[in-house]
């Protein structure tokens, strides 16, 4: 079959978004699980060949799996959250967040950007037509029934997925499941949300079921989607429309409804269970999650594979948290700068949360006795951090410091420590650590499920859950039970589970998602922000010396600090620096942070499309 490369544009009348779900093809071969190049152009898929199929898939996995956060514009809303600085350049964050910014329909774009692109963002449905032809074709074709299973079980995930980044992004959306005849376009408005997550749980119980018993080769096919995929992507859903974002409590229009959270409850369980008799096991050291691969990790659920040596395969992940400049390779990015409010999430070493009345927490020395992923995650001032295979390298981030190119923090979990500088780039789609990235991995299944067994009653069962995860993180059990002693009730608790998630999934883009799911995200104020280190106001020509001149064996002064002395912090540094957006105080609107308007392009594409309520007059609610 040829490309038809022209049915996708706009006509006058206004059936862009049917024609963008007309058949999409590709052409090729491939039998193995490379991922087609950015951009390429494909022409036809022959049904019956399952090589070409496999091409197909490959190219459905690289647009609608996730990537790492920040690699791809069109989604860099969707990370906007307390947990950044955000940057004076992250006018996403700002737009979200109202920090100087007034937010627009056309800010969160994900659907009709473009009406012909195979791009990431380019359009969520050209996404979904790739999986409706393929669902389609293939139980027809002449594949033999296992074939036909594997993959179409991957097909019904894939499709779930990208429904549910475009449901819990608006609401309601147009379903369509069926391709469509470009010379026979059925025009839809937009379904219900109820409905919508209906098609999700089913299509997710369909790829459970055709999944059931399919094991991938890990050389060869990581990244393929498993049955504990399914199910545990299933418990998310349902873990969402039991919460709050869809599930509203008291809000004067919509049905609280308290048995979503039994449904809930039953998928977690189930989830759980499943991955407890497939061996999945929490990582042993939190630290090297990221930096474990394939079947050596057992933590990892769902993962978009990549490589630092096949070309198209690469991810810029490193030089974004790296430091700038030569000796360190990075790009000097903002993305990964934990805020002030990210830091004080850290409890202390033994689960203490630090406003807790007779912690020994130090606000100077902020660093002594946290939380052990603290260090894992925060390179701060004067903090070892293995660069560049040097294991006794410390990060210095002060103020005027001589490589000049210091922020007042960096995010540690996504880099490799042996990794040279000089291979940090990206350079012609080749380099970068090529880390895979986990898009869901057992941690968040056993937090979801604490958070059902809590919110349906369960104290106890809730705190079993994330007991293991404290006692991962090596948290000291102290006198109140990893901290969980301090939760004494459902609200306590639901407030523990909440940072929790913020500490453990630090940077891995669920924090923004979370706030919107619990309806928090409104109630966030003041200010984006850290206090970083300057040199002391005393002598400072003096000390700057005194930490940057090497002696006789090519160590600088500040590297043979004692840096846990308060004696000898206090007389070379003060914390009084400020970074991020000190002067614009958050501005979140209520009304419209929880469901986004639908961008105009996308409006024009059917006149059967209303606009959300809340935004620009718009009449359709997103929860009916």
């Amino acid at each position: 079959m040829k490309a038809k490369n022209n049915i996708y544009k706009i006509t006058a009348k206004r059936v862009g978004l049917l024609a963008a779900l007309a058949i999409m093809t590709l052409a090729g071969c491939k039998k193995n699980f490379e991922l087609p190049a950015h951009g390429s152009e494909d022409a036809a898929v022959l049904w019956n060949d399952e090589g070409s199929i496999q091409y197909h898939l490959n190219g459905t996995y690289q647009i609608i799996m996730p990537d790492y956060p920040y690699e791809i514009a069109a989604y860099l809303q969707e990370f906007a959250s307390d947990e950044n600085i955000g940057s004076a350049t992250d006018n996403a964050l700002k737009n979200i967040m109202g920090i100087g910014s007034v937010m627009t329909s056309n800010d969160v774009k994900i659907i009709a950007s473009k009406y012909q692109g195979t791009n990431k963002g380019d359009n969520k449905y050209f996404d979904i037509a790739r999986c409706n032809e393929a669902i389609g074709k293939i139980p027809v074709s002449t594949l033999s029934a296992l074939s036909q299973r594997k993959l179409i079980g991957q097909y019904y995930m894939l499709r779930a997925m990208a429904y549910f980044d475009l449901v819990r992004l608006y609401g309601g959306v147009p379903l369509i499941t069926k391709a469509q005849d470009p010379a026979n376009l059925e025009l839809v408005g937009r379904s219900s949300a109820k409905v919508c997550v209906n098609q999700i749980i089913s299509d997710l119980d369909s790829a459970a079921v055709k999944l059931d018993g399919v094991t991938w080769a890990d050389a060869t096919e990581r990244g393929k989607l498993t049955k504990a995929a399914a199910l545990c992507y299933k418990a998310k859903v349902l873990l969402y429309w039991a919460s709050p974002q869809f599930n509203p409590v008291n809000d004067g229009v919509h049905t609280y409804d308290a048995t979503r959270w039994q449904t809930a409850l039953a998928a977690n369980k189930t989830a759980y269970d499943y991955c407890v008799a497939q061996n999945f096991k929490l990582m042993t050291d939190y630290s090297t999650i990221f930096q474990t691969e394939g079947t050596a990790n057992t933590e990892a659920i769902i993962v978009r594979s990549y490589s630092n040596t096949l070309a198209k395969r690469g991810n810029n992940v490193e030089a974004k948290v790296r430091p700038a400049g030569a000796l360190n390779g990075g790009s000097g990015s903002d993305y990964y700068v934990a805020s002030q409010r990210m830091l004080d999430a850290y409890t202390m070493a033994d689960g203490t949360p630090i406003a807790q009345a007779g912690t020994a927490y130090d606000a100077f020395m902020y660093w002594k006795n946290r939380d052990p992923r603290f260090a894992q995650t925060i390179a701060y001032n004067g903090s070892n951090w293995k660069l560049n295979g040097i294991a006794t390298r410390k990060q210095w981030t002060y103020t005027t410091e001589i490589e000049g190119s210091n922020k007042p923090f960096y995010c540690k979990r996504f880099s490799a420590p042996d990794l040279a500088a000089s291979l940090v780039a990206v350079t012609g789609d080749i380099g970068g650590n090529g880390f895979d990235w986990i898009e869901l991995r057992l941690a968040e299944v056993i937090l979801n499920y604490a958070e059902c067994l809590n919110e349906t009653g369960d104290l106890t069962g809730a705190k079993n859950m994330v007991r293991q995860i404290r006692v991962r993180a090596k948290i000291t059990a102290g006198a109140n039970d990893y901290g969980l002693g301090f939760a004494t009730n459902q609200a306590q608790m639901r407030d523990l589970i909440a940072n929790e998630r913020m500490v453990e999934f630090a940077f891995e883009g669920k924090r923004g998602w979370d706030l919107r799911r619990t309806r928090k995200f409104h109630e966030l104020s003041g200010n984006l922000f850290v206090m970083g280190e300057v040199i002391s106001p005393a002598n400072t020509a003096t000390k700057k010396s005194e930490l940057e001149t090497v002696d006789a064996n090519g160590i600088r002064g500040r590297d043979k600090l004692d840096m846990n002395n308060a004696t000898v912090y206090n007389n070379y540094f003060a914390r009084t620096a400020v970074y991020g957006n000190n002067t614009q105080a958050i501005a979140i609107n209520a009304a419209q942070c929880y469901f986004y308007g639908m961008p105009s392009s996308f409006l024009l594409s059917s006149p059967l499309i209303d606009q959300t309520l809340g935004w620009d007059n718009g009449t359709f609610d997103p929860l009916k």
